[in-house]
């Protein structure tokens, strides 16, 4: 079972009744739940929703472990593996739709990244902005840049990374072709009004920023440049160490730039017509459906 849906609109909480109804484990296709050190800002279970359900991916690996969806993709295959063993059911959560794909479809046979050329380009990002990176990406692959999400900088620097490194377009290297997988999926997407959905980024970035979130992001600074901390809830609050915004900006810049990611992160899930979608409060319905697609 695969849950989907923008940050914020409850899978979490979701994934865990539906863990303990079909008594499955769960496993993380968060992009940045993998790393310790990002608990707050990454919204990792807390300790008592670990109690409730066996996870795996959720603080696994170091800031300083480089995960791709590639990497992923074999990683995940390996641990299903093992949990088929025991379990006629696997709960798949998380919001990050490349990690999605990579674990239901597989990904493209692209080159591993290669360290120098990733430390020329992160410094790049960081002196001359993700504007530079989206230029040289228009004129290396117009096809790619056309469909890119352009304010994710890791995509758009992964791009980069492989034109360079091939001397092709990323476009023409991804073939999209779709691996078998030896067990059957059901995806379930979740999701709430536009302005519930809203208000509960703007108050769950509240409580973060209570929780300490501002301690944590202080905790990582020394590490900004890495790839895992190239996101919401921390670039903020970088610029704020750095003396560019204030506290009060950032925060701000935190709500408004997740409830963007929100908004991407359906625009990609609503594509895919194997999703059934619901509220997150709705497991009576989530179960029939699931037991049905068994049927």
């Amino acid at each position: 079972m695969v849950i989907v849906g923008p940050t914020g609109c409850g899978k979490t909480d979701l994934s865990i009744r539906l863990a303990r109804h079909f008594h499955a484990p769960i496993i993380s296709t968060d992009s940045r739940q993998f790393y310790r050190g990002l608990a707050i800002g990454t919204a990792q279970p807390t300790a008592e929703e670990l109690a409730h359900a066996e996870h795996h991916f959720i603080a696994s690996h170091a800031l300083t472990d480089e995960i791709n969806c590639g990497r992923y993709e074999v990683m995940a295959l390996e641990r299903l593996e093992q949990l088929f063993t025991e379990h006629d059911t696997v709960i798949a959560v998380g919001g990050s739709g490349l990690y999605v794909k990579a674990l239901c479809e597989g990904m493209d046979d692209l080159p591993e990244a290669d360290e120098a050329l990733r430390a020329e380009l992160m410094q790049q990002l960081e002196t001359e902005g993700l504007a530079s990176l989206c230029a040289e990406l228009e004129r290396l692959d117009p096809v790619y840049y056309a469909e890119v999400d352009r304010q994710n900088p890791a995509r758009v620097l992964r791009a980069v990374e492989v034109c360079r490194q091939t001397g092709k377009p990323y476009s023409s290297l991804r073939t999209g072709s779709r691996r078998e997988r030896p067990f059957r999926i059901v995806k379930i997407g979740v999701d709430l009004p536009r302005e519930e959905l809203y208000g509960r980024i703007d108050r769950r970035v509240e409580v973060m920023m209570e929780a300490g979130l501002e301690a944590e992001a202080r905790a990582v600074y020394p590490y900004r440049r890495l790839n895992s901390l190239q996101t919401v809830g921390y670039k903020e609050l970088f610029a704020h160490f750095d003396g560019t915004i204030s506290r009060e900006e950032a925060v701000a810049l935190i709500q408004r730039n997740s409830r963007r990611y929100a908004k991407r992160q359906l625009t990609w899930f609503r594509r895919d017509e194997a999703v059934h979608w619901f509220r997150p409060d709705e497991d009576e319905a989530i179960i029939q459906q699931v037991e049905s697609c068994e049927n």
